[in-house]
């Protein structure tokens, strides 16, 4: 008999694509082909202009000093997040008021938070696929079995509604929604919202819905319309953080927004008011520094703001990827995507063994995300960063495409 848990029975051994990875590396420092990498989505370490004396400001806040654990979050911190929705149309008494927020120090942990509240050991919550792999590793956390439904590909990305109805059985608890998607992008448009809500309605499902991308749109389309703002005939919860909306994953400030049916809303958040209230998560000094974060017009919505360096620089970088897709399409192709720091690419015509991320980063000292990383079943598919420095991203997508 194992001492550990089956929870925790992953294969945490070395990938083929890692090996790769760490060969090239440490042939580069030895005088080897130096490596591009297109993996760069740590917005700390991208390059951008942050306000330290205005961002740090805040910590010195003396209030600190005092222990006043509140289970749902400090008023004050779950204002400035009212206020944020408030800027995206779901202000109280259209979408989310103060009384519906809990605040968490990550997504992950309100993953975590929602699996507890939702699902008996052994149930399904459903997930889109492409998407990101963490959801699997909170899933066996929580003793929960996470089930895909797939997003397809056809000039622009699509649910596919009738696998993900196919999907569900007796033991779904709840459909997962990012928005946008990643890696690829996506929307959530105004139909398929409009659907999701019918089926978890009529199926008894409650409807999680990540918009941690929310702010960041591609291309002339615009900022797409929160999941918070307007009517919830379903059960709804929105997660979202400081970690992409202010660009600062290591402050550990995230919040559910729980929305729905009156009776349903408040029965959910009195349960999470007691799982939160367990676990205490937030510290004192992030939720007192959390308004000045989320209000200062200088550092997300003014000149030189965080968010606007971030989506210029995506912007720009997916700007390149296309014009290399125009220019050589006989060799690439760039999977339209509406949203995000990330995109997916194709080789085309590639006929390699293996896989092609290891691939290029034995081939052409080019470092991507693998597809298959992300639940791609297609060989010839890449994941790349859009918030890389743009010299780097130029240069290491055109040697990925043999230029």
């Amino acid at each position: 008999m194992s001492r550990f848990s089956t929870r925790t029975d992953w294969d945490v051994g070395e990938s083929s694509f890692a090996a790769a990875v760490r060969e090239a590396r440490a042939a580069a420092k030895h005088g080897g082909r130096p490596l591009s990498n297109l993996t760069v989505s740590n917005p700390t370490k991208c390059g951008f202009a942050y306000d330290a004396k205005a961002l740090l400001a805040p910590l010195k806040d003396e209030r600190a000093l005092m222990y006043e654990p509140e289970p749902r979050g400090l008023v004050s911190a779950r204002e400035a997040v009212a206020k944020y929705y408030a800027g995206h149309g779901a202000g109280p008494g259209e979408g989310v008021g103060v009384e519906d927020l809990i605040l968490t120090t990550s997504t992950s942990e309100g993953y975590s938070f929602l699996f507890r509240l939702l699902c008996e050991a052994g149930d399904e919550v459903l997930a889109p696929q492409p998407s990101y792999p963490l959801f699997d590793f909170l899933a066996d956390l929580d003793d929960v079995r996470l089930k895909s439904y797939p997003l397809f590909y056809d000039h622009g990305w699509w649910i596919d509604r009738a696998r993900l109805e196919g999907a569900i059985t007796e033991r779904t608890r709840a459909v997962m929604v990012v928005h946008p998607n990643n890696p690829t992008g996506h929307w959530t448009g105004a139909e398929e919202r409009a659907w999701l809500e019918e089926l978890c309605v009529r199926r008894g499902l409650a409807l999680i819905v990540d918009e941690v991308f929310l702010d960041y749109p591609l291309g002339e389309g615009g900022a797409a319309r929160s999941f918070a703002a307007g009517n919830h005939a379903a059960l709804t919860f929105v997660l979202s953080g400081l970690s992409k909306i202010a660009g600062l994953p290591q402050m550990k400030a995230a919040w559910i927004a729980t929305l729905g049916p009156e009776d349903a809303k408040r029965e959910a958040l009195a349960r999470l008011e007691m799982i939160a209230d367990t676990f205490l998560s937030m510290n004192a000094p992030v939720q007192l520094a959390l308004s000045s974060w989320l209000s200062r017009p200088s550092w997300l919505g003014g000149a030189g703001a965080i968010q606007g360096q971030i989506r210029e620089r995506a912007g720009r970088n997916y700007g390149v990827l296309r014009r290399l897709a125009a220019e050589n399409s006989e060799r690439l192709q760039v999977l339209e995507a509406d949203a995000g720091w990330s995109a997916v690419v194709a080789l085309r015509g590639w006929t390699g063994e293996g896989d092609l991320a290891e691939w290029l980063v034995r081939e052409r000292g080019v470092v991507a995300h693998p597809g298959g990383f992300y639940g791609m079943a297609e060989r010839n598919r890449v994941v790349v960063s859009l918030i890389g420095p743009e010299r780097e991203f130029v240069e290491g997508m055109r040697r990925a495409v043999g230029l």
